[in-house]
């Protein structure tokens, strides 16, 4: 219960909410109690009239028949009331629980949004998502129905049982007796109840996950020619998603059997005790029947025990887990909100840097300097360490050692949204968002317009391909961009980095899924905008990064060798053999 404690700063938010439900819930129990005073008093009346009949036929009912439809009409009216206030009841406490909802989804993601890319790195997405949709959800039913069903249990026992101690002690044990076995029997079947449905909603995750990783493979499946195998395996899967409901129903078909069970046995034991007791002279018959409404009154909240036990658990484990992420420290933090004049320059000094995780030492005391408004290339070998430099850039990791600096100053001590804002950045691997292409253009700059990205577009060489499509700039790409070759959703991506204009442009390898012309085409293109920003650019193709004022060689996290093109090709290393080997290459393929 300790992990439940977090959510008490959502509960003093919304106090008098809360507070306006307990009094709405107190109200409706009133109103519930009233008709079986009233019930009550409608039997003894009718006896009394029955037994005066007996004495006098002509005995005039006149004022007992007033009396009786009077009652009726204050039963009808206290029981429209108690559903009124019940209405209000659930439009408060259930409203707040929805507003508990937005706003722990919106801590969370908040929280997810400052964490480092490592956190990402260490956790399953859907692990992630599970945090603010499943265990926010159950949470969500502590904070709602738990706490109404609790009020409403509190409130019914504290008004209803003084009440029925008042008129026969004796009667009240017997009737209450069945109660706390009923509460407990719930509570036990709930469990079970939420055993198995947990069972079935991880084998719904899975069929998902199979389904997800189908479609998203669907080409290779084709090719070799594997559907029936995979139609066999999701088979599987189905079908073990049947076996865990059959589990779940047989367990349901116990719930509702055991109340009504349970609640007989309480009438049962009303009308034989209650019975005993009006022979003895002890009690009046209307006390039974006041009873007997009674019994129905708290059957439903005290069953809801067992039930809000479960979903307490529940919450209470849920909590826990959404707790150890919301206590996660970011490492990469915003020292600073000072403004920052940005102009680009970039200074390794010696530094060196270990992925975390893998403990892969990608950068080997590197050093070099970029001058604002110049351009570096990056060229090396896979894992050479040339994407890792991008990442250090724009503080996606702190380097492990040495300086990295920004225009003179301590890249840990600079703003860092100043510091992001100020770049663009096309990574490696394009990603798009579910949208619009025009809108995926749009992504690099607020309020952009349609002649902006346009003319982005036609920079990155994808602007024909774009209107060959039949919806234009409002063609949906689909997830991941998937409805968009790799070139193309590199060249979207392109466009998305420089609509934003920024001083600092940082290409990681993103020429690698287009044709030599077209890189040309594109590079052609942006030379402008090169030439008016920093830029650093990061390939493995020489052709990308010949015309930069600077070139690295990068073996091993370390500079083997710079200089210019030329000064590259005259030297005779590693950069001459790589330019000749993929010279080769391309006579070959034309």
């Amino acid at each position: 219960m300790k992990s439940l404690l977090s959510l008490n700063k959502y509960f003093y938010k919304y106090r008098w909410k809360l507070l306006a439900g307990l009094l709405f819930v107190a109200i409706s129990v009133i109103f519930g109690i009233l008709p079986a005073e009233l019930v009550r008093e409608s039997f003894n009346i009718v006896e009394d009239a029955i037994a005066a009949y007996r004495e006098n036929p002509d005995f005039d009912y006149s004022d007992l028949r007033n009396q009786l439809i009077l009652y009726g009409v204050i039963i009808i009216g206290s029981s429209l009331l108690k559903g009124l206030f019940m209405f209000f009841m659930r439009q408060t406490i259930i409203v707040v629980s929805r507003h508990i909802e937005y706003d722990m989804k919106n801590e969370i993601y908040d929280q997810y949004q400052k964490l480092s890319l490592a956190f990402y790195k260490r956790n399953r997405t859907g692990d992630l998502m599970n945090r603010i949709s499943e265990d926010v959800s159950r949470v969500r039913m502590y904070v709602g129905p738990a706490i109404m069903y609790t009020m409403n249990v509190g409130m019914t026992l504290l008004l209803i049982i003084p009440i029925m101690i008042y008129w026969s002690p004796r009667l009240s044990l017997y009737v209450l007796a069945p109660l706390p076995l009923l509460a407990t029997s719930i509570y036990y079947v709930s469990r079970k109840i939420n055993v198995k449905s947990e069972q079935v909603q991880r084998q719904l995750s899975a069929i998902s996950s199979f389904v997800q990783e189908t479609f998203s493979g669907i080409r290779v499946l084709k090719a070799y020619v594997r559907e029936e195998k995979s139609l066999q395996e999701f088979n599987e899967e189905a079908n073990h998603y049947f076996d865990r409901n059959k589990e779940l129903f047989r367990i349901n078909a116990l719930f509702f059997p055991l109340m009504i069970l349970l609640i007989g046995l309480s009438t049962i034991l009303t009308v034989y005790i209650g019975g005993q007791e009006t022979i003895a002279g002890k009690i009046e018959t209307g006390v039974i029947a006041q009873f007997i409404i009674y019994v129905n009154m708290l059957t439903w909240p005290v069953a809801s025990i067992g039930w809000v036990t479960s979903l307490v658990q529940r919450a209470a484990a849920s909590q826990e887990r959404i707790n150890e992420f919301l206590r996660v420290e970011p490492e990469i933090k915003n020292p600073s909100e000072e403004e920052l004049a940005f102009k680009g320059g970039i200074h390794f000094k010696e530094v060196s840097f270990t992925y975390p995780d893998t403990g892969i030492k990608a950068i080997d005391k590197l050093s070099f300097k970029l001058e604002p408004g110049k351009s570096l290339a990056i060229v090396g070998r896979t894992g050479s360490g040339k994407s890792t430099v991008a990442n250090l850039i724009g503080r996606l990791y702190d380097v492990d050692e040495g300086e990295l600096l920004i225009d003179g100053q301590d890249i840990r001590k600079v703003n860092l949204d100043v510091l992001r804002q100020n770049i663009g950045y096309v990574p490696q691997e394009a990603f798009l968002f579910s949208n619009s292409i025009g809108a995926n253009i749009a992504f690099g700059r607020d309020g952009a317009s349609e002649e902006e990205i346009i003319a982005a577009a036609k920079n990155a060489h994808v602007h024909d391909n774009i209107m060959d499509f039949p919806d234009g700039y409002q063609t949906k790409v689909g997830e991941r961009g998937v409805t968009l070759s790799g070139g193309q959703k590199q060249r979207v991506s392109i466009a998305r980095a420089i609509i934003k204009a920024p001083p600092l442009l940082i290409f990681d390898d993103c020429l690698s899924a287009v044709d030599t012309e077209t890189e040309e085409a594109i590079l052609s293109n942006l030379k402008k905008l090169i030439d008016q920003s920093t830029s650093l650019i990061i390939s493995h193709r020489v052709s990308s990064v010949k015309n930069a004022d600077h070139i690295l060689v990068l073996e091993n996290g370390r500079v083997i060798e710079e200089g210019n093109h030329d000064t590259l090709m005259q030297e005779g290393g590693y950069y001459q053999e790589m330019y000749e080997q993929q010279l080769l290459e391309l006579e070959k393929g034309s």
